[in-house]
C-alpha cells in the first residue's frame, strides 16, 4: 500500500489518514479546536515553516475541514474556522489526547484535564454505544463492512 493511494483504499481509517494523518495537520486541527484561527498564531505556536503551515491549511480548506474567512482587507488576511466536517473530528482528537495522557509518558501535572461544561464536572472522554449508552472498549466491538457481511452470507 502506497501513501499516495490511501485515499482510494476500501478502508475508512486509511482514507482518514490520507487527509489528516500527518503530524502538522493534526496539530493545526488541535489548535483550531483551542481557538487559534490566524496564520501568525499557528506559526507562533508550532514553530514550523510558513510553507508547511500554508500547505496544510490549504489542504484542510480543500478537503472541507476548514473554511477561510477574511478579517482584513489591505492586505487581505484570512482566519481559518472549523466547518461541521472539521468539528466532527473532535472525538478523534479528544481520544488521542486521552491516550497521550495515559500512555504518553507525561508528568501528571502536564496531562490535560477535561471538564464537561454542561454539568461542570471533570471527566474522561469515553466511547459509548449510541443505542444503550454503555461504555465501549475494543473487546466489546465487532466491526465488519457491508462487503464482508455479503461475503459471509454467500458461504
Amino acid at each position: 500500500m502506497k501513501w499516495d493511494s490511501l485515499d482510494s483504499e476500501p478502508c475508512p481509517i486509511a482514507r482518514t489518514v490520507a487527509v489528516v494523518g500527518d503530524r502538522w495537520t493534526l496539530l493545526l486541527l488541535r489548535d483550531c479546536f483551542l481557538g487559534i484561527r490566524r496564520f501568525a498564531q499557528f506559526q507562533e505556536r508550532l514553530h514550523i515553516s510558513r510553507t508547511i503551515i500554508a500547505e496544510r491549511l490549504n489542504s484542510l480548506v480543500e478537503e472541507g475541514f476548514l473554511r477561510r474567512e477574511p478579517y482584513q482587507d489591505n492586505p487581505v488576511r484570512h482566519e481559518y474556522r472549523l466547518t461541521p466536517k472539521g468539528i466532527s473530528l473532535y472525538p478523534v482528537l479528544l481520544s488521542m489526547a486521552e491516550w497521550g495522557n495515559q500512555h504518553g509518558g507525561m508528568e501528571p501535572q502536564a496531562r490535560l484535564r477535561f471538564k464537561h461544561k454542561r454539568c461542570g464536572h471533570n471527566c474522561k472522554p469515553a466511547l459509548v454505544c449510541d443505542a444503550c449508552g454503555e461504555p465501549i472498549e475494543a473487546r466489546d466491538m465487532e466491526v465488519s463492512s457491508r462487503v464482508e457481511r455479503a461475503r459471509r452470507k454467500r458461504t
